[in-house]
């Protein structure tokens, strides 16, 4: 079977930066940064969507790979430009690869680990030699401005990777996938409405229409989720958790990331983050941060890495990879 290999890395933030104090009260700010972490959070500009930033990330991605193509895109995104058609086609038309086999996934913040498994079937199948994942996110405009329990968490962004046959002896690939899904507590993180169970939002009004979250189920269940896909992605390869050397977790709030590692156990020192600058970016978190954390130097060749993340569905994924050499992320 051919194995999987990361070729390319890339991200792209919006350039306008929304802070705590400007969408909050002094005392609300204090409490966000104390409780979830976060001091501000990038937004798309009016006229932009989610079709924009993949755009962006794919294209650093491709850069970084040093190749201007690939055979197939995969797109993971909750915030999707339109119901239908799907924006992975316009995102590889956008990228002067108009032609190749494109597809959008929705497995909440779970996306982009869903979507390089997927990925890593066409490759081994021989249906592709190269894939480009993307997760992009919108999120900001799915929250509802005045609900404090959402708004102030959620950032705009997206990350991407190009995947591809692992060279025979090649020790630097993805390994196993471990992920599952609980549709018991599909309403958990949810938005309502606009699609084909509810059209529109209630009489009531347009909160419907909004990201809805049960904070204190999604924690309980985030932790346990990821520590057992993250636990199960290591032992597969061989690996007890002492011997990770970086785990690249979905920034959900930093109260889940601290339970987290406590948890597991895990040093909290050799798990990255950027959930203060960047916030909750869904789908997009973790390649985010595994392209910040590449490029800063906090992941090296050669380190062992645990990528896991957690979301809406619900659904949970985790893989691993030792990592590869010659791979530089465009920022």
């Amino acid at each position: 079977m051919t194995h999987t290999t990361v070729a390319g890395l890339g991200c792209w933030l919006p350039p306008t930066i929304v802070t705590n104090a400007d969408l909050m009260a002094p005392e609300m700010d204090a409490f966000v940064r104390r409780r979830i972490g976060i001091a501000q959070r990038h937004r798309i500009d009016d006229g932009a969507a989610t079709v924009h930033l993949a755009t962006e990330a794919g294209a650093r991605a491709l850069a970084s790979a040093h190749t201007e193509g690939v055979d197939a895109l995969i797109l993971a995104t909750t915030t999707p430009d339109r119901l239908c058609p799907a924006g992975a086609p316009e995102v590889a038309s956008r990228l002067g690869m108009t032609g190749i086999a494109a597809f959008d996934i929705n497995a909440g913040c779970s996306g982009f680990l869903y979507a390089c498994e997927l990925a890593k079937g066409l490759i081994a199948a021989g249906t592709a030699a190269s894939v480009l994942v993307i997760a992009a996110e919108s999120t900001s405009t799915m929250v509802n401005p005045a609900d404090s329990s959402t708004a102030p968490i959620f950032g705009d962004g997206a990350g991407a990777v190009v995947l591809r046959g692992a060279r025979p002896g090649q020790v630097s690939t993805l390994g196993p996938t471990v992920w599952g899904s609980d549709g018991t507590l599909a309403d958990a993180i949810a938005i309502p409405a606009g699609g084909s169970r509810q059209r529109a939002a209630s009489s009531s009004g347009g909160g419907d229409l909004y990201l809805h979250l049960r904070g204190a189920e999604v924690l309980r269940n985030a932790v346990r989720r990821m520590k057992t896909a993250a636990t199960g992605a290591a032992a597969a390869v061989g690996w007890d958790l002492s011997d990770v050397d970086v785990l690249i977790a979905h920034q959900a709030n930093a109260a889940i990331t601290t339970a987290l590692a406590a948890a597991l156990p895990f040093p909290l020192a050799r798990m990255p983050s950027n959930i203060e600058t960047i916030g909750n970016t869904a789908a997009a978190s973790v390649p985010i941060l595994l392209a910040q954390a590449a490029g800063d130097g906090t992941v090296k060749e050669g380190q062992r890495v645990v990528m896991v993340a957690f979301g809406s569905g619900l659904s949970w994924a985790a893989t691993t990879t030792i990592w590869p050499r010659d791979v530089t992320p465009c920022l």
